[in-house]
């Protein structure tokens, strides 16, 4: 892991981190509920126009359109949600390798579920590690960093 930013040498990247993404939580939570609004809004709809039969889809394109969301942002170029954009924030692979499909997929399961578990501990957790990572970015191999500094950073690294 020498590749990548330390707190010691870089702090700016890790500077107001855990604040930050509480932030962003808050943020995609609000779009989140927006996201479900709408799909249950349509949901509802459906089933008007289908007899009731259209409601039986709501448990499946509920977590759908909610994972979509994950997949669509942190999918995309800028690697964040739209809260961790607002925050300037990204997500980062730590292993080498490219944030793939899979990773995108798992990070967001792997977090609701360990903050369905015990959200105290996992962010207890992240001020005990040096880079302040959670349980799920560990196992997923990821790092949330500042998005404008680590792009400063990375550009004296390459040119070094």
């Amino acid at each position: 892991m020498s590749h990548l930013p330390d707190p010691a040498t870089a702090p700016e990247l890790f500077d107001g981190l855990l604040l930050r993404r509480a932030c962003a939580y808050v943020i995609d939570c609000a779009i989140i509920v927006m996201i479900v609004f709408v799909v249950s809004l349509l949901g509802v709809i459906g089933g008007i126009l289908t007899l009731g039969l259209g409601w039986l889809t709501l448990p499946f394109l509920i977590p759908l359109a909610i994972l979509g969301y994950y997949v669509a942002t942190l999918g995309s170029v800028a690697r964040a949600t739209i809260g961790m954009r607002a925050m300037d924030i990204v997500l980062t692979p730590t292993r080498g390798q490219p944030l793939d499909g899979w990773r995108i997929l798992i990070h967001p399961l792997l977090f609701w579920v360990t903050v369905w578990i015990s959200w105290p501990f996992l962010l207890l957790f992240a001020l005990f590690t040096p880079r302040q990572q959670m349980v799920h970015d560990m196992v997923v191999g990821t790092l949330m960093l500042r998005r404008s500094p680590m792009e400063r950073h990375w550009q004296a690294f390459t040119t070094a």
